[in-house]
């Protein structure tokens, strides 16, 4: 009796862990069933916003360039006068006779001029000068960007009084709405004077003229 006793109580003890143990494993598998079942709304719900915002940013940075304007100024450009430092001022003979052509090229940012220059003829041999008149025509406006260039016409009488006339070797020029001048070389003969200016010597406006 005793050893049924013992044996008896020996099963019943193993029954029990045996139970317990497939308690506890039905539990874990229920855990491991349930846990991605829990987690897989929320992987896809994350997948779904990610993708989103993946495909939002781009088409909106995208339409923001397209319709960026090209440049504020619309294709306009606002100016102010030209300076005389901004300004590379030349000289050169004309196709005819007695005809210089004096030009402005602009070295600094748009600018533009209208008007008449200061033009004086100076000689290397006397501190005098003759002050060129101005012409009847009139006055465009012309905007310079960089580097471009306008043109005004210097008139004056060639020497055929078969005299030695004057050598006139320096232009002092001041271009419109300006006080400062820059003087440029030059070659020409004018009859004497005995006046500060001469009816025949002419300065047109820029932007007159071929350009």
């Amino acid at each position: 009796m005793r050893a049924q006793k013992i044996t008896l109580a020996t099963l019943a003890l193993v029954t029990g862990l045996t139970l317990t143990a497939c308690q506890g494993d039905d539990t874990a598998a229920s855990a491991d069933n349930a846990a991605p079942a829990a987690s897989s709304p929320e992987a896809g719900d994350g997948g779904a916003s990610q993708e989103t915002g993946e495909e939002t940013a781009p088409a909106t940075g995208g339409d923001t360039a397209s319709e960026a304007p090209e440049g504020s100024g619309g294709g306009q450009i606002n100016t102010g006068p030209c300076k005389t430092a901004d300004l590379d001022i030349s000289s050169a003979h004309g196709m005819g006779e007695g005809t210089i052509q004096i030009a402005f090229k602009n070295t600094g940012d748009a600018c533009s001029l209208k008007g008449f220059p200061g033009v004086d003829l100076k000689a290397d041999s006397g501190p005098g000068s003759i002050n060129a008149n101005r012409s009847d025509l009139a006055t465009p406006g012309v905007v310079l960007k960089t580097g471009e260039s306008t043109r005004a016409t210097l008139h004056y009488p060639a020497n055929h009084s078969g005299g030695s006339g004057v050598d006139i070797t320096l232009l002092e020029i001041t271009p419109p709405d300006e006080t400062h001048a820059k003087t440029v070389p030059t070659k020409i003969n004018v009859p004497v004077s005995d006046s500060s200016t001469s009816e025949g010597v002419i300065i047109d406006p820029v932007g007159t003229g071929k350009q």
